[in-house]
Protein backbone atom coordinates (compact mmCIF):
# COMPACT_ATOMS: atom_id res chain seq x y z
CA UNK A 1 0.00 0.00 0.00
CA UNK A 2 2.81 2.43 0.88
CA UNK A 3 4.60 1.74 -2.40
CA UNK A 4 1.35 2.33 -4.30
CA UNK A 5 0.96 5.73 -2.60
CA UNK A 6 4.52 6.68 -3.53
CA UNK A 7 4.03 5.54 -7.12
CA UNK A 8 0.69 7.30 -7.56
CA UNK A 9 1.90 10.54 -5.98
CA UNK A 10 5.13 10.32 -7.97
CA UNK A 11 3.23 10.06 -11.23
CA UNK A 12 1.13 13.07 -10.21
CA UNK A 13 4.32 15.01 -9.45
CA UNK A 14 5.43 14.45 -13.04
CA UNK A 15 2.09 15.63 -14.43
CA UNK A 16 2.09 18.74 -12.23
CA UNK A 17 5.70 19.55 -13.18
CA UNK A 18 4.84 19.34 -16.88
CA UNK A 19 1.77 21.51 -16.23
CA UNK A 20 3.98 24.07 -14.46
CA UNK A 21 6.39 24.01 -17.42
CA UNK A 22 3.55 24.63 -19.89
CA UNK A 23 2.09 27.50 -17.87
CA UNK A 24 5.50 29.13 -17.49
CA UNK A 25 6.07 28.88 -21.27
CA UNK A 26 2.65 30.41 -21.90
CA UNK A 27 3.32 33.30 -19.51
CA UNK A 28 6.81 33.90 -20.91
CA UNK A 29 5.47 34.13 -24.47
CA UNK A 30 2.20 35.96 -23.94
CA UNK A 31 3.70 39.22 -25.28
CA UNK A 32 5.59 37.68 -28.18
CA UNK A 33 4.64 39.62 -31.29
CA UNK A 34 4.73 38.26 -34.82
CA UNK A 35 3.84 39.74 -38.15
CA UNK A 36 0.31 39.21 -39.39
CA UNK A 37 1.43 36.69 -42.03
CA UNK A 38 2.88 34.38 -39.33
CA UNK A 39 1.20 32.23 -36.69
CA UNK A 40 1.06 33.54 -33.13
CA UNK A 41 2.66 31.59 -30.30
CA UNK A 42 0.22 28.83 -29.37
CA UNK A 43 -0.50 28.32 -25.68
CA UNK A 44 0.19 24.76 -24.52
CA UNK A 45 -2.21 22.87 -22.26
CA UNK A 46 -1.33 19.52 -20.69
CA UNK A 47 -3.77 16.64 -21.10
CA UNK A 48 -3.63 14.22 -18.16
CA UNK A 49 -5.10 10.74 -18.14
CA UNK A 50 -5.75 8.33 -15.28
CA UNK A 51 -3.84 5.10 -15.40
CA UNK A 52 -5.12 1.59 -14.78
CA UNK A 53 -5.54 0.43 -11.19
CA UNK A 54 -2.83 1.90 -9.01
CA UNK A 55 -0.62 3.21 -11.82
CA UNK A 56 -1.51 6.82 -11.04
CA UNK A 57 -1.78 9.40 -13.76
CA UNK A 58 0.25 10.29 -16.82
CA UNK A 59 0.52 12.96 -19.48
CA UNK A 60 -1.54 11.83 -22.45
CA UNK A 61 -0.37 14.71 -24.61
CA UNK A 62 -0.78 18.40 -25.10
CA UNK A 63 -3.44 20.62 -26.58
CA UNK A 64 -2.56 23.90 -28.23
CA UNK A 65 -4.28 27.25 -28.40
CA UNK A 66 -5.33 29.10 -31.51
CA UNK A 67 -2.53 30.09 -33.91
CA UNK A 68 -4.65 33.03 -35.10
CA UNK A 69 -3.96 34.86 -31.85
CA UNK A 70 -5.23 38.41 -31.63
CA UNK A 71 -4.47 41.37 -33.82
CA UNK A 72 -3.38 44.59 -32.16
CA UNK A 73 -3.02 47.99 -33.77
CA UNK A 74 0.60 49.07 -33.20
CA UNK A 75 1.73 51.09 -36.22
CA UNK A 76 5.14 51.89 -34.65
CA UNK A 77 6.02 48.22 -34.03
CA UNK A 78 8.79 46.94 -36.36
CA UNK A 79 6.66 43.88 -37.26
CA UNK A 80 3.52 45.89 -38.09
CA UNK A 81 1.95 45.30 -41.48
CA UNK A 82 0.83 48.08 -43.85
CA UNK A 83 -2.34 48.53 -41.74
CA UNK A 84 -0.31 48.85 -38.52
CA UNK A 85 -1.42 45.47 -37.15
CA UNK A 86 0.71 42.99 -35.17
CA UNK A 87 -0.26 39.46 -34.11
CA UNK A 88 -0.03 38.43 -30.43
CA UNK A 89 -0.89 35.13 -28.75
CA UNK A 90 -4.41 34.84 -27.36
CA UNK A 91 -3.27 34.06 -23.79
CA UNK A 92 -5.20 35.29 -20.77
CA UNK A 93 -2.84 36.10 -17.91
CA UNK A 94 -5.46 35.62 -15.17
CA UNK A 95 -6.34 32.16 -16.52
CA UNK A 96 -2.67 31.21 -16.63
CA UNK A 97 -2.03 32.52 -13.11
CA UNK A 98 -4.97 30.46 -11.83
CA UNK A 99 -3.56 27.38 -13.56
CA UNK A 100 -0.13 28.16 -12.11
CA UNK A 101 -1.53 28.25 -8.56
CA UNK A 102 -3.46 24.99 -9.06
CA UNK A 103 -0.45 23.20 -10.54
CA UNK A 104 1.83 24.46 -7.77
CA UNK A 105 -0.58 23.40 -5.02
CA UNK A 106 -1.09 20.00 -6.63
CA UNK A 107 2.65 19.52 -6.83
CA UNK A 108 3.07 20.48 -3.15
CA UNK A 109 0.26 18.14 -2.07
CA UNK A 110 1.72 15.17 -3.93
CA UNK A 111 5.23 15.90 -2.62
CA UNK A 112 3.75 15.81 0.89
CA UNK A 113 2.13 12.43 0.15
CA UNK A 114 5.50 11.03 -0.98
CA UNK A 115 7.15 12.34 2.21
CA UNK A 116 4.45 10.88 4.47
CA UNK A 117 4.48 7.52 2.71
CA UNK A 118 8.27 7.38 3.01
CA UNK A 119 8.05 8.17 6.73
CA UNK A 120 5.43 5.44 7.17
CA UNK A 121 7.62 2.94 5.33
CA UNK A 122 10.64 3.83 7.48
CA UNK A 123 8.56 3.54 10.66
CA UNK A 124 7.37 0.08 9.56
CA UNK A 125 11.01 -0.96 9.01
CA UNK A 126 11.88 0.22 12.52
CA UNK A 127 9.01 -1.85 13.98
CA UNK A 128 10.27 -4.87 12.08
CA UNK A 129 13.76 -4.44 13.55
CA UNK A 130 12.48 -4.28 17.13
Amino acid sequence: MTFDAIGIAGSALTVHRKWLDAVSDNLANMNTATSTNEDAFQARYIVAQAGEGTSGVHVAGAAYGDAEGRLVYEPDHPLADEDGMVRYPDIDMSEQMGALIMAQRGYQANAAVVDRARETYLAALQIGRS
